[in-house]
């Protein structure tokens, strides 16, 4: 079954510059999936830091870190 879906210019653009020899609805179904394999792979994470001392000892570590980050100058 075919449907026919509006895309703003930009949206067709986009799917156009990776579409190369696949189809639209392949690309879209491609995107979709990577989005959902993206989306699982976080729900890994959940639950990790409920140990209250290794939160701790990690947000020491991001501290530290970001009182040693240095900024960089980028000139355009």
């Amino acid at each position: 079954m075919v449907k026919v879906i509006s895309l703003s210019n930009e949206a067709y653009e986009r799917l156009k510059s990776i579409k190369r020899d696949k189809s639209f609805s392949e690309v879209v179904v491609s995107l979709i999936n990577e989005s959902k394999i993206k989306n699982k792979d976080v729900m890994k994470f959940a639950g990790a830091f409920k140990d209250k001392k290794k939160w701790d000892d990690v947000k020491k570590i991001i501290e530290e870190d970001r009182k040693n980050a240095r900024m960089r100058e980028v000139k355009f």
